[in-house]
Order: C-alpha cells, then sequence, then structure tokens
C-alpha cells in the first residue's frame, strides 16, 4: 500500500490528523494490515465494525468478566473472540505509548505492578445495528478513565471500582486504534485465528467465560479498599499507619527507596489513592476521540 492510499484509509478510521500522521510510520498498525489485504478482509470494514475490550488484571482480581459478559449482550454487543494474554511491561506501554509520556513516574511503576498480578482477557466484539462505528460506541458506553465522569448504564460504572487507576477495562478509542492494539496484544498466528473467528460472527461468550475461570484460578480475588490495603503494608514494615495522604505517599516512596519487598496488590490500591497520576507534559499525546468527533468529521 502507498503511503498516499495508507493515509486516505486512516483518515476513514480516526478524524485526528495527528493520529493519522503518527500511525503511517506504526509497525503495530501495517502488521494489522498487512494480514487483513492478505486474508481478503477489507481493513477499514473490518475496524468500523469490530472493536477490542482489555479486561485488566484488576478487572480479573475484582472478578468483573461475568458482569462486562451480560453488560455486552444487554447492550447489543456480541462477543465474537476471546483470548487470555499474558502482559508485561511492554505491552503498556505499547497501548499507551502516544500518552504514557503524561504518567507520573509512580503511577508508571504502579502499572508495572500491576501487569505481574495477572494475565489478562482480550475480548472482539461487534455490534450488528451500531449506527456509530463499534470502536466509538464501545468507549463512549464503557465510561470515563476519571471516575467522577462516569454514568450509570456505563460498564465502569457498573463495574463499581471507582478509582482513576484501577479502571478494570480498556477499549480503543476509534477504528484506526483497533488495527494497532490487534498487533500489540496478538502474534501473526493467533491475530489471524481471532480475525476468522470474528468475521465468522460466532458469539464466544462462553468461551470467554471458560477463560475468565481459568484466570481466576490463578489470581486470588483481593480487596479494592484503600484501609485493608494501608494495614496489610504496615503491618508487614512495621510501622505506625499514617494519618493523611502525603504521610502513606511518603510511607510507599521511603519503601521502593529502600528496596522493600511488599505485597504488590497493596501498594498498587493505596498507591492509586496518594500518589500522582499525572505530570504536566503533553508532548507526544494525541487527542481523545469522542462520538461527536466522530460524527462531526464524517463528510
Amino acid at each position: 500500500m502507498t503511503e498516499d492510499a495508507l493515509r486516505s484509509l486512516l483518515s476513514r478510521l480516526t478524524p485526528a490528523p495527528a493520529k493519522v500522521d503518527a500511525y503511517l510510520g506504526d509497525t503495530y498498525v501495517l502488521e494489522t494490515l498487512d494480514q487483513l489485504q492478505a486474508a481478503h478482509i477489507d481493513p477499514a470494514a473490518f475496524a468500523r465494525e469490530h472493536s477490542l475490550l482489555l479486561l485488566k488484571p484488576d478487572a480479573i482480581v475484582a472478578r468483573a468478566v461475568d458482569p462486562t459478559l451480560e453488560w455486552l449482550r444487554d447492550n447489543g454487543f456480541r462477543v465474537v473472540g476471546a483470548h487470555r494474554v499474558a502482559v508485561d511491561r511492554h505491552i503498556a506501554r505499547a497501548l499507551w505509548y502516544f500518552a504514557w509520556n503524561i504518567a507520573s513516574p509512580e503511577r508508571r511503576r504502579l502499572a508495572d505492578l500491576l501487569v505481574g498480578i495477572s494475565d489478562v482477557l482480550v475480548l472482539v466484539v461487534h455490534a450488528p445495528d451500531a449506527e456509530l462505528p463499534v470502536p466509538i460506541r464501545l468507549a463512549a458506553a464503557k465510561g470515563a478513565t476519571d471516575p467522577r465522569k462516569r454514568e450509570p448504564g456505563e460498564l465502569r460504572y457498573l463495574l463499581g471500582r471507582h478509582n482513576y487507576l484501577l479502571n478494570l477495562v480498556h477499549s480503543p478509542d476509534d477504528p484506526a486504534d483497533v488495527l494497532r492494539e490487534l498487533a500489540i496484544y496478538f502474534d501473526e498466528r493467533t491475530r489471524g485465528e481471532l480475525l476468522t473467528q470474528a468475521v465468522s460472527g460466532t458469539d464466544r461468550s462462553a468461551e470467554a467465560a471458560a477463560i475468565a475461570k481459568e484466570l481466576y484460578a490463578d489470581a486470588p480475588a483481593r480487596s479494592f479498599e484503600r484501609a485493608a490495603a494501608l494495614e496489610r503494608l504496615c503491618n508487614e514494615l512495621r510501622v505506625p499507619a499514617p494519618e493523611s495522604d502525603a504521610d502513606c505517599a511518603r510511607l510507599l516512596t521511603a519503601a521502593w527507596s529502600a528496596g522493600r519487598d511488599l505485597d504488590p496488590w497493596s501498594v498498587i490500591v493505596l498507591g492509586s489513592y496518594v500518589l500522582p497520576m499525572r505530570t504536566g507534559t503533553q508532548s507526544q499525546t494525541l487527542p481523545p476521540i469522542g462520538a461527536n468527533d466522530w460524527l462531526e468529521a464524517r463528510p
């Protein structure tokens, strides 16, 4: 595909010119495009008609798969692919490459701990009667990262873990991101199998539920409560409980500096409440895509 043809295709899949420019040379995007074309699958149609839903390690710990599958069904989405994926710090950086530069060092450290908690479940979803592209519809329906902006009926609101970092699920912002994220999660062989599953349209919810049981067997349920996390960490460190957020943050940073080996989940939970999540740098961040952006950009 020539650069002009690729630019034309990407312009149909995202309303953001900056994203088009960035994805012209993105290896992940190019890998998926090559595979779709080799399989005689229209890349634009596939990316508009399907999305991905990542149930992160915190979703596995929260036992959130069954409520998510029910929510998808009730909101007109069909699960047409499901796969267990082993994650690491590199996958996290690939997924959020264009936004990770505004994440604080503390957030990156917590995210690195989180990917060590459990493998994840990645779903391929389709919505037969969607007026908007499926990625746009799903991204809007799952709810905001900021818990203060979530509303009843949204997936993240339903799942009930009202926390900025521990938001349980992720989905692509728009169809262009679907192409990119397919190649981040899956190698060529697995990606080919999932593409075949997805275009068949067969419901794979039962398969997703079975994978969830396997994940649950490997990752125990844990509390998301700040008080429980603080109590465990103070017991491990043999110190009295700090009273303020600032003192809790100092406790964590001092333990890290001293190389203390603490319960990772408790560090993640407490850190998600008391450590900064963002820096002030905005240089590489691609603009988020919403339904209104997509509608206004359509010819």
